[in-house]
C-alpha cells in the first residue's frame, strides 16, 4: 500500500523525526540563542508628567525591523557609580486593541522606579501603536520573547544604565517571556516572575485556559499540527522549552510569586518550576500567596517589596 506523503511526514514525526522539526522552528532554544538581537537606540516619542523621583516618557526602538513603543522610567538625580540598575518589565496578556502604553501595571512600575531602578515596560508588537501584528500568546511563537531580547539591548545603549545589572520581571504571559529570554541570553542577571506560565509544553497545552480558543490561525493549533501532542513527541517540545534548560541559568537566581487560588493560570506551573530550578540546582525562591487572585492584588505591596529586595540584592 502507497501512504498520502502527509501521513508519512506524520508517522516519521511520531517515529522521531520530529525532533528535527523542534530544531528548526523558530521557537527553539538552540535557534533563538544563534539570532543576533540589537536592539537600537532609544527615540523619545513623547515626554510624560514626572513620578515623585523619576522622570517617564515613551520612546521606541527597532526589534525585527519594526518599531515598538515602551514606557521608560528613569531615576532623577547623580547615579551610582557605573549607572543605575535597570529593569525590562514585562507585562501579562491584554488584548492588543485595548492595551495602552501608560495604562495598567502603574504601581508595579511605580515600585520599581521609586526604588532607583531604570525601568524598560516593552509594547511587544501590534500592541498600542507599535508595528507589527499581534500574535496572540508568547508559548506558541517567538515574537514576543524577540521584542524583549531587542528591548534588552535597547535599555543598554542609555548613558546612565549599568549594563552588567540588567534584570527582568514579568507577570504571566510575560513571565514565560522571562525565563525564556534568560536562559537565551546569560547577561540577564536575575528574574522575578509573578503568576507565570512557566511550566514545561504538556502542561501548557493540557492545563492553560484557552482564551480565544478556535480563532482563525490559532497559533497553539498550528504548534500542535506541526510538532503532535507532547506525550507522543517529548523530545520535541523539550527543544522548545525554556525548562528544559534551566542549567544554563549558571546561578542566575528567580523569585516567583503565584496565588495558591489563581483561577487565570494554575499555581501548579509556578510549583513545576520550582522543582525543575531545584532539579537543576538553580537558585531561587517561590513566594505563595492564599485567598489572592491572579494579579496578587491583596498581596501587592508585599509581593512589591519582596521583588524590590530581591532585585537590590541580586543585581
Amino acid at each position: 500500500m502507497i501512504l498520502p506523503l502527509r501521513l508519512l511526514l506524520v508517522l516519521a514525526g511520531l517515529a522521531g523525526g520530529a525532533g528535527a522539526q523542534a530544531s528548526e522552528s523558530p521557537l527553539s532554544i538552540e535557534r533563538m540563542r544563534a539570532r543576533t538581537y540589537p536592539g537600537s537606540a532609544l527615540t523619545t516619542r513623547q515626554a510624560l508628567a514626572p513620578g515623585p523621583n523619576y522622570q517617564r516618557r515613551v520612546v521606541s526602538y527597532q526589534s525585527d525591523g519594526l518599531r515598538i513603543n515602551a514606557l521608560l522610567t528613569v531615576p532623577t538625580g547623580t547615579p551610582p557609580k557605573g549607572g543605575w540598575p535597570a529593569l525590562v518589565f514585562n507585562h501579562g496578556y491584554i488584548p492588543p486593541e485595548v492595551y495602552r502604553t501608560t495604562e495598567r501595571y502603574v504601581p508595579y512600575v511605580d515600585a520599581f522606579a521609586r526604588a532607583g531602578f531604570v525601568v524598560l515596560k516593552p509594547d511587544y508588537r501590534g500592541h498600542g501603536t507599535s508595528q507589527g501584528q499581534a500574535v496572540g500568546a508568547a508559548y506558541w511563537t517567538p515574537d514576543y520573547t524577540t521584542d524583549v531580547l531587542n528591548a534588552v539591548s535597547s535599555l543598554k545603549t542609555l548613558p546612565n544604565v549599568n549594563r552588567a545589572r540588567v534584570g527582568m520581571w514579568g507577570h504571566s504571559m510575560g513571565g514565560h517571556i522571562t525565563l525564556r529570554a534568560m536562559v537565551i541570553d546569560p547577561q540577564i542577571k536575575a528574574g522575578v516572575i509573578w503568576a507565570g506560565v512557566v511550566a514545561p509544553y504538556d502542561m501548557l497545552i493540557n492545563d492553560l485556559p484557552r482564551w480565544g480558543a478556535g480563532s482563525p490561525g490559532d497559533p497553539r493549533e498550528k504548534l500542535l499540527a506541526t510538532l503532535g501532542r507532547p506525550e507522543r513527541n517529548p523530545k520535541a517540545y523539550q527543544a522548545i522549552s525554556p525548562n528544559a534548560f534551566l542549567k544554563d541559568l549558571k546561578g542566575r537566581p528567580l523569585e516567583l510569586h503565584h496565588a495558591a487560588a489563581d483561577t487565570h493560570v494554575p499555581y501548579s506551573f509556578s510549583q513545576a518550576l520550582a522543582r525543575g530550578l531545584k532539579a537543576a540546582g538553580q537558585p531561587h525562591t517561590l513566594y505563595t500567596y492564599q485567598n489572592d487572585n491572579h494579579d496578587l492584588s491583596r498581596n501587592l505591596g508585599a509581593a512589591l517589596a519582596r521583588s524590590v529586595a530581591f532585585f537590590r540584592k541580586n543585581l
